[in-house]
């Protein structure tokens, strides 16, 4: 069992963690003469490192790890008294020369092993740049500040409970308060020992990118150029010259000869006379290849190709930043509140950003991982139980979790991180931390409760009817679609159980009449709805969800009698569609049941009609019948009798359907006057 132990406390609030073995390497960052006194870090992987130191020199020079010399000028601020004497910054900067680059040999088809690293990109992985500060020659206080990658900080939290908030005790005497201890985890893989540094750890990721400004860029620009204008091909002709008499025909050559023998004669004798020279290889001897140059020479000249365009060369940095081993976890520790609470770290608040400002100065060796105190202090809190279903857990789909629910009642942004639970000085479990701004409640899921069981139901229907819009003689109503959603608790404990209800919200939907207490987050689609179930019994909760939909219908419908009489009813009525509307209703009052009489009278008529049918085709079918004498003197009665009464029928309807035409004019024309744009908001039920 793990005990929380108030009263120990150790004289010191950090706590140093081994993180790697192994060579130690430079810094990456490194200037004689100013010292290293202040690391910012952030949670986006970079931190803000201040240096200073007295200087009395022309220049300072800065070591820094090639792969930082971008960032380390895109963030390089310097602070004096009085002024900055900073003339410039220089540092050099790398061309690669595309003829001193030696061609890759070719690889080998069949390899018998991996292929060898290669030795240029890891000589650069650990190379130093020289980035100097030009100075005017006098003594200066300087202070050096700059961002560079760094691990980000990571939160770990500790929440003891007392036995007045746990879940199961009385729900009106519990003091509803924990014990919140807040730690931060820093690591420093920068190359160089962090001694006696002020250290701020920042709730936040400011906008920061991976900068190239000691590498050469040169645009491409566009090449132009003017190389005359030649013509790519010589157009042929045709020629016809005038002659007398045609000469006889040209000798063929002579079988022996060959064709291209005779053709080299073609071209010597063209050659000759251009003004070409041949060597003899003796006499009726030629030489081809001079034969095929001064034919090559005697073509015509094309035109000259154009030059490729040059191809502007721009440098980007070949090596990719690769983070360094992770460390690997310390074990947990036991919480234990500090004897002097002014040693925990300040909590500040700038634009919106948390700040923990570190009150004394913090030793942290290379390649290793330090844990400070952030904050330790009674904060609003209570152990309770939460239904959440998680497809990851199958069983929280009928028992809720235990959860540790707190309120964040200091000044600043909990980051998201690990919590462990504590209760009565045993450790109750784990769980995450969601970012939590000032003020706001988390409920941090730590173990699955079996005690308890859920059993969940939904039904749905139509409500309610308002008035929505009067125009032009037509009606639209307002009705709520109503989604009750019903959570069964049972609790087979000896102990009452204080239990949330985590219910997914349905879009589009209202919470109505919805217990106290009750957490509607719209921004997560859920509702935290609270229940008490007593020891050993059960509790149904009922959501009561509604969503709003227009219909149109007719005047004379069970529907709208309840809007209007419920709008006529209602003081935030407006007294003018009120009288219309009621005169209009003292008509409806003696139209509606005219109607329904009508209806039944015409119904009963029917009836009458079927029957009289049936008894005269009875009628017909015994007419010759001597022995049923006495059935048919009943058939005859019963037919006079219908008859008699479809004749009441008729008279009766044609009198009504003469009142009801008259009435519905006038209803009509009464409807039209009413004007109703907006319906009155509904009213919503007390939680």
């Amino acid at each position: 069992m793990i005990r929380y132990d108030v009263a120990s406390a150790g004289s010191g609030l950090l706590l140093a963690l081994s993180l790697l073995a192994g060579c130690a390497r430079g810094p990456d960052v490194d200037a004689s003469g100013l010292a290293l006194r202040r690391v910012v870090i952030y949670r986006n992987g970079v931190a803000y490192f201040e240096r200073r130191g007295l200087i009395d020199a022309d220049q300072v020079t800065f070591r820094v790890r090639k792969e930082k010399v971008g960032d380390f000028l895109a963030t390089l601020a310097v602070i004096e008294a009085g002024g900055s004497s900073v003339r410039s910054a220089s540092f050099p900067v790398e061309v690669v020369d595309e003829d001193d680059e030696a061609p890759e040999a070719p690889r080998p088809e069949v390899t018998q092993g991996p292929e060898p690293p290669r030795d240029r990109g890891a000589k650069r992985k650990d190379e130093l740049e020289d980035v100097k500060l030009t100075l005017d020659g006098r003594e200066h206080d300087l202070v050096v500040g700059y961002v560079a990658e760094t691990p980000v900080w990571r939160p770990s939290y500790r929440l003891v409970i007392g036995a007045a908030g746990r879940a199961g005790g009385e729900p009106g005497a519990r003091a509803k308060q924990a014990h919140l201890q807040a730690w931060g985890i820093v690591q420093n893989l920068s190359g160089e020992d962090w001694k006696g540094v002020k250290l701020s750890l920042v709730a936040g990721a400011p906008l920061a990118f991976q900068a190239t400004l000691d590498q050469a860029a040169i645009p491409p620009r566009p090449i132009v150029s003017d190389q005359g204008e030649v013509i790519a091909s010589v157009p042929t002709s045709e020629t016809t010259l005038a002659v007398e008499a045609a000469p006889p025909p040209p000798a063929s050559p002579s079988p022996e000869e060959p064709a291209a023998e005779a053709e080299m004669d073609a071209a010597e004798s063209y050659g000759g006379r251009a003004g070409g020279s041949h060597s003899g290889r003796g006499a009726g001897a030629l030489d081809l290849e001079a034969k095929a140059r001064r034919l090559k020479a005697s073509a015509p000249a094309r035109a000259p190709a154009p030059a490729p365009a040059p191809a502007a060369r721009a440098f980007s940095r070949a090596e990719s930043l690769k983070p360094s081993a992770m460390p690997a976890e310390a074990a947990p520790m036991n919480p234990s509140p500090p004897r002097n609470v002014s040693a925990l770290a300040a909590v500040a608040m700038e634009a919106g950003t948390t700040r923990y400002d570190i009150p004394f100065p913090v030793d942290i060796p290379d390649r290793s991982a330090t844990m400070v105190l952030l904050l330790a202090k009674q904060v609003p809190g209570e152990s309770i139980f939460l239904f959440a279903p998680d497809g990851g857990v199958p069983a929280s789909s009928a028992h809720p979790f235990r959860v540790a629910r707190f309120t964040n009642d200091t000044k600043g942004l909990l980051e998201r991180g690990p919590i462990a639970v504590f209760e009565d000085g045993a450790f109750l479990g784990q769980g995450m931390v969601e970012p939590l701004p000032p003020g706001a409640t988390t409920t941090v899921p730590f173990a699955l409760e079996r005690s308890l069981a859920v059993d969940t139901t939904r039904e749905e229907n139509a409500e309610g009817t308002r008035l929505a819009k009067i125009e032009g003689g037509a009606l639209e109503i307002e009705r709520d679609w109503v989604t009750h959603t019903k959570y069964a608790v049972r609790n087979g404990g000896d102990l009452p159980a204080r239990t949330l209800v985590k219910h997914p919200r349905l879009h589009g939907t209202r919470l109505h009449g919805p217990p106290k207490g009750t957490e509607d987050n719209l921004g997560t689609g859920s509702a935290l709805v609270p229940i008490d179930v007593p020891r050993r019994g059960t509790a149904v909760l009922d959501v009561d969800e509604r969503r709003t939909f227009r219909q149109q219908i007719d005047w004379l419908s069970q529907l709208a009698d309840d809007a209007v009489k419920a709008y006529l009813n209602d003081p935030r009525a407006d007294a003018a569609v009120a009288r219309q509307l009621g005169q209009a209703w003292d008509v409806r009052g003696k139209l509606r049941p005219a109607l329904d009489e009508l209806d039944k009278l015409i119904a009963e008529r029917q009836h009458l009609e079927q029957q009289s049918h049936e008894l005269r085709q009875n009628l017909r079918a015994i007419e010759k019948n001597r022995t049923a004498e006495a059935l048919r003197r009943d058939l005859t009665e019963r037919l006079a009798k219908a008859s008699a009464r479809l004749d009441e029928i008729t008279k009766r309807v044609i009198v009504l359907e003469m009142q009801i035409n008259e009435q519905q004019i006038r209803f009509r024309d009464l409807t039209r006057e009413i004007k109703l744009l907006a319906p009155l908001s509904p009213v919503r039920a007390a939680p």
